[in-house]
């Protein structure tokens, strides 16, 4: 597993957009699949979208057509561009080189995840 760490969240208002990066400051990330997640207080974490090895994007339902994931290989960095965010969208947003598809037991092995970049959406 190639350590990563997440920044880019914020304030913003709903309909705005973010963009999240996960970026590795050793190894390349060109390889190696790459998944966010997200966690809002007093709720369960949820798979938001994945990028695999041969680059096959998967995204949640709750996300389909409003955010975008991609991988600069040059930079060592994956993107979630988020857009249309709602205030359901607000949660703690955590990235590792796990499995794409994303599965339940990677998303809650604790050890696998960063500290996360917090994403607000309000008004």
């Amino acid at each position: 597993q190639v350590q990563v760490v997440e920044s880019g969240g914020g304030l913003v208002q709903p309909g705005g957009s973010l963009r999240l990066s996960c970026a590795s400051s050793g190894s390349t990330l060109e390889h190696y699949a790459v998944a966010w997640i997200r966690q809002a207080p007093g709720k369960e974490r949820e798979g938001v979208s994945c990028i695999s090895s041969t680059d096959g994007r998967y995204y949640a339902d709750s996300v389909k057509g409003r955010f975008t994931i991609s991988r600069d290989s040059a930079k060592n960095t994956v993107y979630l561009e988020m857009n249309s965010l709602k205030p359901e969208d607000t949660a703690s947003y955590y990235c590792a080189t796990v499995d794409c598809p994303l599965h339940e037991a990677s998303i809650y092995d604790y050890s696998k995840w960063g500290q996360g970049t917090q994403v607000t959406v309000s008004s």
